[in-house]
């Protein structure tokens, strides 16, 4: 039904449950309604900056408190907002249902006070967001400096791949005292109303509750974005999104407004010649492997889709690299339900361009990709399929080489993560696979299923650039008299 769902628009506190307009969904069909934001774009940023003198009133201390609270809220059995979001996310994102009631049933566990307070620690500093820290010696003799980190007001555009989008984006916005309006995604447009909605029954009228608001838009609208992106009311946007969303904000950017993006990236993977030590190691890796393929259905910019395998190329290196496709393939078909599955929703351009590799056997060996289940393409040279941006619906592609610079060789600027076999492998080559722009660099098996620090993304702290760095500076009176003559 096309009004089954609907989408508030909440404003600092307030709860706007008109449902005045029709919007259409990503994937599934679906629609939902919300809110005409024309009607109230007027009042969605904050256009008095020192509104946010509420949010200083705070301790560190209290703030991690709240989280903490807002965390133990967040149950999926006795939270009706969560089971809305996750009711909605089954029909429209790429993860399958046993995906994300994984998902939505540890929502609370992010907000645990220990890794909370690290991410800070780690980025920005809490003595920074306490107070003003003192800089010591500069370069000028007679000259100190105390620098303080402040909060920003922010637009968060962000994306409806996982529900870890949303979460961060409130955990990030409540850390750094900063005024957040989050834009909603069209394939995930309830999981941060969950949030905010779960804030506003904990503590309406709490600072951090009445600084964040989250809003549903068609992007484009220029009449509404225009009010909005305007540096009388936002000094920061977080836009996690495609090129071509992206694009669309610069031209709004202007002297007063800061553009942090989260771009889409692609992964992948190196495997040295130590794989095929033992059938025993080659099984391992196998299934190491189909983990960072298939963890969360490929859906994430940390999945791996071209595999660089030192195997050589020459008859017997092929092989073996055929035989590590088959059991990868195997060992995609086996992963835990909350972690992988059959893509509900398998791209049919893609699914063509797997048929037509399979009639290539000269060129490539296809092990699945029949229907649904994933496929693994093993090249059958040293290069990749000339469709390998496509890859996706836990689709991967093995690549034979004879020696590492192949593989290095094909980093750049787009590359996010890459999973390493063996550890000596990866420490051998950190530096060099960073050189070329590689932003993250993990143990086989844990692209997709482990991250340390939520802190640290695309090679940039978005913590960090979220907050205005401040700098108060005491100059020696007598060295300014001598420097006037």
């Amino acid at each position: 039904m096309p009004d089954e769902f609907r989408v508030p628009l909440i404003i600092r506190g307030e709860i706007i449950d008109d449902a005045a307009v029709e919007h259409g969904g990503r994937r599934g069909g679906v629609s939902f309604r919300a809110p005409d934001i024309a009607r109230h774009v007027g009042k969605l940023t904050l256009r008095t900056p020192s509104h946010m003198a509420d949010l200083y009133t705070l301790s560190f201390e209290q703030i991690l408190d709240y989280l903490v609270e807002l965390g133990t809220r967040l149950d999926f059995d006795t939270n009706p907002h969560v089971r809305e979001a996750f009711r909605l996310s089954c029909i429209t994102s790429g993860l399958s249902d046993s995906i994300l009631r994984f998902h939505y049933a540890r929502l609370g566990t992010m907000f645990n006070r220990a890794g909370m307070r690290a991410m800070v620690e780690r980025s920005c500093g809490v003595d920074y967001l306490e107070g003003w820290v003192d800089q010591g010696p500069g370069m000028v003799p007679g000259l100190t400096a105390r620098t303080r980190a402040f909060g920003a007001r922010s637009i968060h555009v962000i994306a409806g791949n996982a529900p870890i989008v949303s979460i961060l984006t409130v955990i990030r916005n409540a850390l750094t005292r900063s005024d957040a309006v989050i834009k909603l995604p069209s394939n995930d447009p309830l999981t941060a109303v969950a949030l905010v909605c779960t804030m506003v029954e904990m503590a309406p009228d709490h600072p951090i509750t009445r600084h964040i608001s989250v809003a549903y838009w068609k992007g484009g609208d220029d009449a509404v974005e225009r009010a909005i992106y305007d540096p009388r009311g936002v000094e920061k946007i977080i836009a996690w999104g495609g090129f071509a969303s992206v694009k669309h904000i610069t031209k709004y950017l202007q002297p007063g407004i800061d553009l942090i993006t989260q771009d889409p990236k692609m992964s992948g993977t190196i495997i040295g010649r130590e794989a095929f030590a033992d059938d025993a190691t080659l099984r391992s890796v196998a299934r190491r492997l189909a983990l960072d393929v298939g963890a969360q259905n490929q859906e994430g910019c940390v999945s791996a889709r071209v595999i660089y395998v030192e195997s050589g190329t020459d008859a017997d290196g092929v092989a073996r690299a055929n035989r590590l496709g088959e059991l990868t393939f195997a060992a995609l078909q086996s992963l835990p339900p909350h972690l992988s599955t059959p893509h509900k929703a398998f791209d049919q351009a893609l699914k063509s361009e797997i048929d037509a590799a399979r009639l290539q056997d000269e060129d490539y060996r296809v092990y699945g990709g029949k229907t649904n289940e994933g496929a693994v393409i093993v090249s059958q040279d040293d290069y990749p399929v000339d469709f390998s941006r496509m890859l996706a619906c836990r689709v991967g592609n093995i690549v034979p080489i004879d020696s590492f610079e192949t593989a290095v060789r094909s980093v750049n600027a787009y590359t996010q993560t890459i999973g390493i076999f063996p550890e000596a492998l990866k420490e051998a080559l950190c530096d060099r696979l960073a050189f070329q722009g590689a932003q993250r660099l993990v143990s086989l098996g844990g692209a997709a299923t482990m991250q340390h620090n939520m802190e640290k993304q695309d090679a940039i702290e978005p913590v960090r650039r979220m907050v205005k760095w401040v700098t108060v500076e005491t100059a020696d009176g007598a060295m300014l008299e001598a420097l006037a003559g």
